[in-house]
């Protein structure tokens, strides 16, 4: 375990790419303590509708990461345009987008290397949903996969939040064994030792930019 306190904690669990250590298997031990730490987060009405599917076996990772590779190569229209303000924002810190771009190529020719890939999964499916019933259905994963992450990097691990799923989310699936007209994949999400435990807080855009007080 990592000497940190919660605000360390809470600010300096990046998203790794540049620092996944591909050569360190993770013991599966400190992956079911993850997953036992991710199932204490909220979930709506109570009903625990999460899954973690966790793939550490050579030939499946490469069969994903095979998806994965394909995946990147879909371009959602509706995904990829860019407002004017997400283009200042990205680029307020250059050298954080540099980082980036080059992370991801990183991970990219790398991702077979990961010693283990997390795919979390909840009950139910969005395609079509209301507003009120995605944000309970996705209000249910998301806490628990940010636990995930936090406990993640207090055991010196390195994760990064991937959306690689879901261009080719049937076809992972199935690899996966997931039923797929009942269960929602809802992240791709690389897991390995961290090359180094020393992470620092990312620059963002000023908080007078993003915090609203009383109204818009």
């Amino acid at each position: 375990m990592l000497d940190l306190s919660a605000d360390e904690l809470l600010s300096t669990t990046r998203a790794v790419r540049h620092r996944l250590d591909f050569s360190r298997p993770v013991p599966w031990r400190l992956i079911e303590e993850c997953v036992d730490l991710a199932v204490q987060a909220p979930t709506g009405r109570n009903r625990q509708r999460w899954h973690f599917v966790v793939v550490t076996d050579a030939r499946r990772r490469a069969a994903l990461a095979d998806v994965f590779r394909r995946a990147v190569a879909v371009v959602d229209p509706g995904v990829s345009r860019l407002s004017h303000r997400d283009v200042q924002r990205m680029t307020m810190h250059s050298r954080s987008m540099t980082q980036m771009v080059s992370g991801f190529q990183h991970l990219y020719d790398n991702i077979h290397r990961v010693p283990a890939i997390v795919v979390p999964c909840v009950e139910g499916r969005t395609d079509g949903a209301s507003a009120l019933a995605q944000s309970m259905t996705w209000g249910s994963i998301l806490p628990a996969v940010w636990s995930f992450m936090l406990a993640a990097r207090a055991r010196g691990l390195g994760t990064v939040w991937t959306t690689a799923q879901g261009p080719l989310e049937r076809e992972m699936a199935q690899v996966l064994g997931v039923p797929y007209d009942e269960v929602m994949l809802a992240a791709f999400i690389p897991l390995a030792f961290t090359l180094g435990t020393e992470f620092r807080p990312a620059p963002r855009v000023p908080r007078d930019q993003i915090l609203h007080r009383d109204r818009w």
